[in-house]
């Protein structure tokens, strides 16, 4: 490791994890990643089989998983110079979140000089790094959707007049004219106590999917009569085709067989201006309170995505120019359009709970990868790119930029942010980083159509999993740790690891290290291979690791050895909770590698 991606990775981990377990961390990164030769303090366990029977026996480029939710705390791997993937895990989603101190060691050492124990201290406890532009977006959802979870569980979204318009839904309502005034409620407030304003809104454009509907007091200087025409098209003919192919249709309670999209500057005046900076601004949501009853004086009745309106001078909060909000809004309302999809069908279709939140955000973030795989396809390279270099077409940067840095601070330190505890609506971006490349594995592994399967689920995280791809979660899981690491190891065909543990739509390793090379280095993007292996040794020294995270080891065996024994355990040795489903996914890295 260079002097500067120490320094930089230093500064890095320390800022991000509060200083001195970040700092602890590095030291030992730094050691393990310059190959010290200090000799690891020595310690012995008791052989204890998570699995029955002979050692596991691995060809090169096989992979296996290993349970040890049985009380088992030990794996006996075939030796002779071998070299070994090694990714430990507890795949839940029903865990608290909460750390679990573990040790991973060997019994048998390869070689006299063995590297430094790949850490002094536990890493850092905290979930992800801040949100910064994209806070006031996060804070806003984690009002909605939690008010949303909230309503659904006490039943609101199950009364009479519900029924009775799924009843009629054979006859589609008689749309409005173009031109023509309606009053809607807009939530004013993204506060515990929440505001509507009643505002008067014309219909500008009426296609298949889209009704678009813009404030009548939208500020001036706004889109002209024509780009509105082409805006309302664009996301009628486009966009939502995109969600609605992948993830399936809303529900129709209002009839108008689409839905339908409100402009107004009082989305706007929900970000105050003085925080547009450092907590960026709330550009769209959809409100659960549309699916309320004519009791409810602040429901709409019906599917509606709400979003700013062009404002250059800040009038009404933040000041948005028109090409800002062509350019921000259309991923945003592919990223809502789904979470309005997955609430109507679970709860309002089904009669269910809402998704979980960690599931329901990594399909948004896959409605909105969509969107660049749109334009991919559309601009093969190099067409379309500024730069002939560049991997995506100008047109995908609004959709692809913030998953490709999120899922590069999930692989950063992936044992910090749980991809199956945390909420759709909680801070932070790694979780969502590690969620969005679940999700794109699954996707790539069982087909598109995983997607909408994803949508009819009953309401768990990988309950809906299980439903949609009818394997367990935990070999799943398994085999996603191993893809992030075997997909195109280095000097390697990809197809050197099975399919079942690589990607197909992306390479996730090539995104990466690109986003390195036009980024970094710098205090997020330190290094092109963000994902760290950590030597296997005779010290047993607990870690620490969220339930539903991976952490990555390699185990090289002695050439003179028949078989070598591994510890995956808690302190003292003991075996984990089979709640925790711990279990160890398991690659036999090629020579060289």
């Amino acid at each position: 490791m260079t002097a500067v991606v120490r320094q930089m990775l230093s500064a890095h981990l320390t800022s991000r994890h509060g200083g001195l377990v970040g700092a602890l961390f590095v030291i030992a990164l730094a050691a393990s990643a310059c190959s010290d030769t200090s000799t690891a303090p020595s310690s012995s366990f008791r052989n204890n089989p998570c699995t029955a029977g002979t050692a596991v026996q691995l060809a090169v480029g096989q992979a296996t998983r290993i349970d040890c939710g049985n009380g088992g705390t030990t794996v006996t791997l075939d030796a002779g110079g071998a070299s070994y993937l090694v990714v430990p895990q507890f795949a839940t989603d029903q865990a608290p979140l909460q750390l679990v101190q573990y040790s991973v060691a060997s019994g048998t050492l390869g070689a006299a000089s063995v590297q430094a124990s790949r850490a002094l201290a536990p890493r850092w406890s905290g979930a992800a790094p801040a949100a910064g532009p994209r806070a006031a977006q996060f804070a806003a959802d984690r009002l909605l959707r939690g008010r949303a979870r909230q309503a659904a569980l006490a039943g609101v979204f199950r009364g009479a007049e519900l029924q009775r318009h799924f009843a009629s839904a054979a006859v589609r309502a008689q749309l409005p004219p173009v031109g023509s005034i309606r009053s809607f409620q807009v939530l004013s407030s993204f506060t515990a106590t929440p505001a509507w304003k009643t505002v008067g809104a014309q219909l500008v454009y009426a296609g298949g999917g889209i009704l678009l509907y813009v404030d009548t007091l939208a500020p001036a200087n706004g889109f002209t009569a024509s780009q509105l025409q082409g805006f309302g098209q664009y996301f009628d003919q486009v966009l939502y085709g995109i969600d609605t192919t992948a993830f399936g249709p809303p529900s129709d309670i209002d009839l108008n067989a689409g839905v339908i999209m409100l402009m107004s500057p009082v989305v706007n005046a929900d970000t105050p201006a003085s925080t547009c900076a450092t907590q960026g601004y709330v550009a769209g949501f959809f409100d659960s309170e549309d699916f309320a009853g004519a009791s409810d004086p602040h429901s709409n009745q019906g599917e509606i995505f709400y979003s700013i309106v062009p404002d250059p001078t800040g009038t009404s909060g933040c000041s948005h120019s028109v090409a800002e909000v062509d350019g921000v809004v259309p991923s945003v309302f592919l990223h809502e359009l789904q979470h309005l999809i997955s609430f109507s069908q679970h709860v309002i279709v089904s009669g269910g709970n809402p998704a979980d939140g960690w599931a329901d955000e990594g399909l948004s973030i896959v409605a909105e990868e969509l969107g660049s795989v749109y334009y991919e396809q559309q601009c093969p390279p190099p067409s379309c790119r500024g730069n002939p270099a560049q991997i995506f077409p100008d047109s995908s940067q609004g959709f692809i930029s913030s998953m490709l840095f999120d899922s590069y601070q999930f692989a950063l330190l992936p044992d910090t942010a749980s991809v199956t505890l945390h909420s759709d609506a909680d801070g932070g971006v790694a979780w969502r980083g590690g969620t969005w490349l679940l999700m794109r594995w699954l996707g790539d592994q069982t087909g598109n159509a995983f997607y909408r399967k994803m949508e009819r689920g009953p309401s768990g995280g990988a309950a809906d999993i299980e439903f949609a791809t009818g394997q367990p979660f935990a070999t799943l899981f398994a085999n996603f740790g191993l893809a992030l690491y075997t997909d195109s190891l280095p000097g390697m065909a990809r197809t050197t690891a099975p399919a079942g543990i690589r990607f197909v739509s992306r390479n996730v390793k090539q995104l990466w290290a690109r986003l390195f090379t036009t980024t970094g280095p710098s205090v997020t993007i330190p290094t092109a291979t963000p994902l760290q292996l950590f030597p296997i040794t005779a010290d047993t020294t607990s870690y620490v690791m969220y339930p539903g995270t991976v952490t990555y080891f390699r185990l090289d065996t002695p050439a003179g050895a028949t078989t070598t024994t591994i510890q995956f355990a808690g302190p003292g040795g003991a075996a984990f909770a089979s709640s925790l489903k711990p279990q160890v996914a398991i690659f036999r890295l090629p020579p060289g590698q």
